[in-house]
């Protein structure tokens, strides 16, 4: 495998690189880069099977190469921050090393990898066939909704996100509107657009929008802020078994 190396410290690119090494002798570091001007210049010419990429570099953060040039490797980022976890898996990003990690945390990273690749190609034909669906008209694109006598409609792109607390379904809008809504999570989920909802765990489904910010709690589970907050302050996590779907979510 070629892996390119972004990273303005030269004592942390040897050691990534040193740590790449000892995990699997028959990794190729083609090139340790540590500016963003630097980085898009090799990848004008050049491509890699992985990328790891600090965010923080000589001449300005990562995430400006992907606006200079187009990347389609796997992207695994590196930084000392915790606040950028949402931004890196929006840019290739499919996992997230916080400074300082060790052969674990990389080890970990690259056999991730190997998960995405050995599930990314059956996972193709259900693309097209949620496409299909879309296309039939069975996504929703509004929804009635009740608050006393007032009955109104909520257009779709209005919605930050569905909660189930007990046995209600709440409808919550960007604008901290809360609403029942006579649905289930489970009968509801089929009926959105997949590219803006996710269905994080069994209590709530989000759009993306909503995401303010993501936390990583552990190798597999991941706290988000969303906004609105909600109702009494109920912490937002991603299940463990939702992860990694997750993840290919944010990155599409």
């Amino acid at each position: 495998m070629n892996v390119l190396i972004i990273e303005d410290e030269e004592l942390a690119a040897l050691t990534l690189q040193d740590m790449l090494l000892f995990i699997n002798p028959n990794i190729q570091v083609l090139a340790v880069l540590g500016t963003v001007e630097a980085a898009v210049n090799w990848l004008q010419n050049h491509n890699a099977d992985l990328l790891f990429m600090d965010i923080h570099l000589g001449d300005g953060e990562s995430f400006e190469i992907f606006q200079q040039v187009k990347i389609s490797s796997p992207v695994i980022f590196t930084t000392a921050y915790d606040q950028y976890t949402l931004k890196a898996f929006k840019n290739q990003g499919i996992d997230y090393l916080l400074k300082p990690f060790d052969e674990e945390d990389v080890s970990a990273a690259l056999k991730k990898l190997n998960t995405i690749r050995k599930t990314t190609a059956p996972m193709v034909p259900r693309v097209f066939e949620l496409s299909e669906t879309e296309s039939n008209q069975k996504i929703r694109s509004r929804f009635m909704v009740k608050l006393g006598n007032l009955i109104k409609t909520v257009q779709s792109d209005e919605i930050a996100y569905f909660m189930a607390d007990d046995k209600y379904l709440f409808l919550v809008t960007k604008d901290k509107q809360n609403y029942i809504i006579d649905e289930t999570v489970g009968s509801l989920e089929p009926q959105l657009n997949a590219s803006h909802f996710f269905r994080i765990n069994r209590k709530f489904i989000v759009h993306i929008n909503a995401i303010k910010e993501m936390y990583k709690l552990s190798r597999s589970r991941i706290r988000i802020v969303l906004s609105p907050l909600p109702i009494g302050g109920i912490e937002v996590v991603v299940s463990e078994e939702r992860a990694e779907a997750f993840k290919n979510w944010l990155n599409q």
